[in-house]
């Protein structure tokens, strides 16, 4: 099974996690689920052939399905930006709001590969306003939209609440959850991923949905934050919660960036 490398930086990505612990993923299911998708380095990981997955962020899901649909035409319209980027360039392409899905999915790609920190971030009136940063290559040596493509053949990718995809889990299927670290009074910080904040009564709302699927059976893995509010919230017996550390890139100045713990909670026996 050819390696396939995800297509975007994104704050909170598992790239690390699929590194460091790809033990945590090594069991057969019968579908796969992710409602956060994200850049989606556990279902790149897993190459799953049965899933489906979601995402609230209607920009990322249409890039999903355009590179799904349609690899070589998402290809070329990258490469005309690549010529074209400049820093005037980059801020008329982010006021622009384009009609195919085709040029909605290279125009996010490409901020997102020459934006501040591959942050997605947008205004109260859900416009992208996130500043250029410092990257200047669009085209990545890492693309292969075609084993992108590939991967997601036969994958059903939604556009919707968190709730709709968990609820349709069953006995067997396997649910990855990476929902962003909003934790009890708190926001989760600057990084807005899609125009409604996700809140604490969403993480409340999360754990209710996670552990009816976990009564009808299904196999559950949750990233979260290694917070006091979060054991809390998953202190039932039928959750097992791990820590484990990766190095945040997250902080502006290099010099800030330090080892940081998150927590893997699980329904199942982890090492």
């Amino acid at each position: 099974m050819p390696e396939v490398i995800p297509f975007l930086k994104w704050a909170g990505g598992k790239r690390w996690l699929v590194s460091k612990r790809s033990d945590l993923f090594d069991f057969e299911a019968r579908r796969y689920f992710e409602p956060f998708l994200g850049s989606g380095a556990v279902f790149f990981h897993l190459q799953p052939q049965n899933a489906i997955i979601s995402d609230l962020n209607s920009d990322l899901i249409d890039t999903y399905i355009a590179l799904r649909d349609f690899p070589n035409l998402v290809q070329r319209a990258l490469q005309t930006h690549q010529k074209g980027h400049s820093k005037d360039y980059y801020y008329a392409i982010r006021a622009e709001n384009p009609v195919t899905i085709v040029s909605r999915a290279a125009r996010f790609l490409y901020l997102n590969r020459t934006c501040f920190n591959g942050l997605y971030r947008v205004n109260q009136q859900g416009l992208f306003n996130v500043p250029k940063g410092t990257k200047e290559s669009v085209v990545l040596p890492t693309d292969n939209f075609g084993e992108t493509s590939r991967v997601l053949q036969n994958v059903e990718i939604n556009h919707c609440d968190f709730e709709e995809t968990i609820n349709q889990a069953r006995e067997g299927d396997f649910i990855y959850v990476d929902p962003p670290y909003t934790v009890h009074h708190n926001t989760n910080n600057f990084i807005k991923y899609n125009e409604k904040i996700f809140s604490w009564d969403d993480q409340i709302r999360l754990a209710a949905s996670l552990q009816d699927a976990s009564q009808r059976g299904a196999y559950i893995l949750i990233s979260n934050a290694d917070h006091n509010c979060i054991h809390e919230l998953y202190a039932g017996d039928d959750w097992s919660v791990t820590r484990v550390y990766r190095h945040s890139r997250l902080a502006g100045n290099a010099q800030h960036r330090r080892d940081t713990s998150e927590v893997v909670i699980s329904n199942y026996e982890v090492i």
